[in-house]
């Protein structure tokens, strides 16, 4: 197979070169991202990167020397929390503002064993049930 014929060469060059040379690095890189490559050849459903979850979390990575001025440690564990929701409704299909209405105004009348259907991926199921009952 290609890939193992790659990493035979790999650590045959990796004999030739300084560890501290550039050519030595990249071999060493290589070399020591081996596993996570055999990983993704065995199973096609995992990615590659992790591109989507940096491109998820940008946002609140940008913004993070300005959250270093709240008021209090809890406004910025309730900050944290808003930010988690809606980063889960953008990642399940779900429009923030129509999810956080709706959570704010049935959680006055929620149980706790009824909590778990109100986070973003249980209410959007719920909900897509509810749009089928009506029509």
């Amino acid at each position: 197979m290609v890939v193992e014929r790659l990493h035979r060469a790999l650590n045959k060059l990796q004999t030739r070169y300084l560890s501290q040379s550039p050519m030595g690095q990249a071999i060493g890189y290589a070399l020591n991202q081996w596993p996570a490559l055999e990983r993704f050849l065995e199973h096609g459903e995992v990615e590659i990167d992790n591109n989507l979850v940096g491109n998820a979390i940008r946002p609140t990575a940008i913004g993070k020397k300005n959250w270093l001025f709240f008021e209090s440690e809890e406004a910025g564990a309730r900050s944290a929390v808003m930010y988690t929701l809606i980063e889960n409704c953008r990642l399940h299909g779900v429009e923030p503002y129509t999810y956080l209405k709706d959570v704010l105004e049935r959680l006055p009348k929620t149980t706790n064993k009824d909590v778990a259907q109100l986070t973003p991926l249980n209410w959007k199921k719920v909900r897509q049930s509810e749009l089928k009952q009506a029509a």
